[in-house]
């Protein structure tokens, strides 16, 4: 049986203090939380604030984005080493918020999903369809193209170790929710295209939806057979909600 996991992202969000209350929160709650792996994202500058807080504790904490590159002139950019340095686990790659405003395409994001895994960082990679790509009929068709470029890259091992974030685009700070039967076919959809490569390595990716999942929806979501946790936005930033989440992923079947 996979394990669930819920992650929360916690974008370009957060101050020194509030960053403190909020991982006290997690920390004071997260003791209930018994089957669900929890983790959290923060802001590169706030990692040594979440090493520092979740160490010998169960939640555990990673990076929003990485460098391709191990090191050198690249002004600006965050190596994998450095992340792993502040005890990260996990890093989101791929999400839509850089491929839409930072122009980062499938090829991009399978190098910094392959740099990940080679510096034993656990990737979550973000694949996800646009409102016009929907409305177009070609979801299957533009998430195919963004698990292939990691496919082509990786080969199909490469889910042995990343887990995946199904993310409609449409539904990210929207408001809008996909319903839990349009998230599982997504869902579905995904496991059946690893499993063309590799049933058994389809079997055991963790697939996470990633739109807008909130504590009154998040026992629907993930009692679907292929949803498996969640990549948590803007509900991450409160500790009660963000419990209450992982609290529906810990009662999944």
């Amino acid at each position: 049986m996979r394990q669930p996991l819920v992650a929360g992202n916690w974008k370009m969000n957060g101050s020194r203090a509030s960053v403190a209350e909020l991982l006290a929160g997690i920390k004071a709650g997260v003791g209930s939380v018994g089957r669900a792996e929890v983790a959290v994202c923060p802001p590169f500058p706030f990692l040594h604030e979440a090493e520092a807080a979740l160490q010998g504790t169960p939640v555990k904490w990673g990076a929003q984005n990485l460098c391709t590159e191990v090191s050198g002139a690249y002004t600006g950019e965050v190596a994998a080493a450095m992340i792993r340095e502040f005890g990260c686990e996990y890093v989101i790659v791929g999400h839509s918020e850089r491929r839409q405003y930072y122009c980062e395409d499938n090829q991009v994001v399978a190098r910094k999903e392959a740099t990940a895994r080679e510096h034993g960082l656990t990737p979550i990679l973000c694949v996800g369809e646009t409102i016009a790509q929907r409305e177009a009929g070609i979801t299957e068709e533009v998430v195919a193209d963004q698990l292939d470029a990691v496919l082509e890259l990786g080969g199909v091992s490469a889910f042995r170790v990343t887990v995946i974030a199904y993310e409609p685009v449409w539904a990210i700070g929207t408001g809008l929710t996909a319903t839990p039967e349009q998230a599982q076919e997504v869902h579905a959809f995904i496991r059946q295209r690893i499993a063309e490569k590799d049933p058994e390595i389809a079997g055991g990716v963790r697939i996470l939806y990633g739109g807008s999942m909130k504590p009154d929806n998040a026992a629907e979501l993930v009692a679907k057979a292929d949803i498996d946790g969640g990549l948590i936005g803007g509900a991450s930033l409160k500790p009660a909600d963000f419990l209450a989440i992982c609290a529906a992923a810990d009662s999944s079947s």
